[in-house]
């Protein structure tokens, strides 16, 4: 190891396929996106913690015509082509009905559920907010794993919700195109804020 290497550090290859080289996709190839890719890129994001192991993402893959179909009409106008155009479309959202499976999956405090139950602003701004940070990590990990990614919001959230989660606690966060992405289509890359504009050290 070099001297002031991080340990466990990934290499820059990894590094630029996740993030630096990696670009939100606006057109598609027509190579597929098998099932066992999407149950490989879940297997690997769900990993990633969130608070007290409450997992609350869940996820709805679009992949055949059919499906298709139903999503169409709920997306906003501009999303409409290159969506249905993708190979794989997930839906993501989270649990509102997370607190249930606490004892589960946090059994070193069973408890856990108690400072859940009956609370519904900390169960939505829990769920809310470490269903988004997972579907952070499935971005990561489909880049990971070789696909592109093109996540959006603008799209009819109830109108999703009664389609796609009817019957369930689960509401809809943002949607996220999967596949292998037309370099040529992406828009030219954006500015970031550099750490001075962005962070403190106290």
């Amino acid at each position: 190891m070099q001297h002031g290497a991080i340990p466990h550090a990934i290499n820059d290859e990894a590094l630029d396929t996740i993030f630096r080289a990696a670009r939100t996709q606006n057109k598609w190839s027509d190579k597929p996106v098998s099932a066992a890719m999407l149950m490989a890129v879940y297997d690997l994001m769900r990993w990633g913690p969130t608070a007290a192991n409450i997992t609350p993402a869940r996820f709805v893959f679009v992949t055949t015509p059919e499906a298709k179909a139903r999503l169409k009409p709920l997306l906003a106008e501009g999303n409409r082509e290159k969506t249905m155009l993708a190979p794989a479309v997930a839906i993501i959202g989270y649990d509102l009905d997370f607190p249930h499976i606490l004892p589960r999956l946090f059994p070193n405090v069973p408890t856990m559920k108690d400072n859940f139950i009956g609370n519904a602003e900390l169960i939505q701004n829990s769920a809310f907010r470490n269903g988004t940070l997972q579907g952070a990590y499935f971005i990561i990990a489909a880049r990971a794993l070789g696909l592109d990614c093109g996540p959006m919001s603008g799209f009819d959230n109830a109108g999703m919700d009664k389609e796609f989660f009817a019957g369930t606690a689960i509401k809809s966060n943002f949607i996220c195109a999967l596949g292998h992405g037309d370099p040529a289509c992406v828009y030219p890359r954006n500015p970031r804020l550099s750490f001075d504009e962005a962070c403190k050290i106290l």
